[in-house]
C-alpha cells in the first residue's frame, strides 16, 4: 500500500497547482493523507483525482473545511492506526510536535502525522512514528519543498520524505 502524505499546501496563494514532483508520486497512490492548511476545498478535489483522501483542517482553514474534515482523526489503513492532526493549538508555547503528541496521548496509534511548522520531521517516540511531511508549496526557511511517501507491506511501514527544489 502506497500512502502519500502532505500538509500545508496553502493553495492557491502559495501555488496555483500541485507541484510536478508531488503529482508524480500521487500517481499509483492507494491513499492520500493531508495534515491541514488546505485553504480551499479545491485542493481536496484535485488530490481525490488520484486516490482516496483523508485529512484534517488546519489553522488557516475556514469553517467549511473544519466542518468537512475536523481537527483530529484516526485513520485505519493496512492494519495500522494513524493519528492525524495539524499541530496548532490553544497553548501558544507548545511546538507543533508537542501539540501533535498531546492530541493522541493515551490513544493506541502506530504513527502521528502533523504539519503546521512546515518543517519535515521523522522520529520514533515510544514506538510511535512521528511524521511531519513539511510542505510541497510553502517551504518557508527550509532549503527544499517536501512531502512524505509511505509504503506499507505485510504490516511493515517504511516512511520517507521526498525533497525537491522546484514547486512548478
Amino acid at each position: 500500500m502506497k500512502i502519500v502524505i502532505v500538509s500545508d499546501t496553502h493553495m492557491p496563494r502559495m501555488a496555483k497547482s500541485l507541484p510536478a514532483a508531488l503529482v508524480q508520486q500521487l500517481e499509483g497512490a492507494d491513499l492520500i493523507l493531508h495534515a491541514g492548511d488546505w485553504t480551499t476545498l479545491l485542493v481536496y478535489h484535485e488530490l481525490a483525482r488520484y486516490a482516496p483522501v483523508k485529512g484534517v483542517a488546519g489553522n488557516n482553514d475556514g469553517e467549511a473545511l473544519v466542518a468537512k474534515f475536523g481537527l483530529k482523526r484516526i485513520v485505519n489503513a493496512g492494519g495500522k492506526r494513524f493519528g492525524l492532526v495539524h499541530g496548532h493549538g490553544p497553548v501558544r508555547s507548545r511546538t507543533a510536535l508537542q501539540t501533535a503528541l498531546a492530541a493522541f496521548d493515551g490513544e493506541q496509534v502506530d504513527a502521528v502525522i502533523f504539519g503546521h511548522s512546515h518543517v519535515p520531521y521523522m522520529k520514533r517516540h515510544e514506538g510511535v512514528l512521528l511524521f511531519n511531511p513539511g510542505s510541497p508549496t510553502a517551504k518557508r526557511k527550509q532549503p527544499l519543498y517536501s512531502f512524505g511517501v509511505w509504503q506499507l507491506n505485510g504490516g511493515e511501514l517504511r516512511a520517507r520524505h521526498v525533497f525537491f527544489a522546484d514547486k512548478s
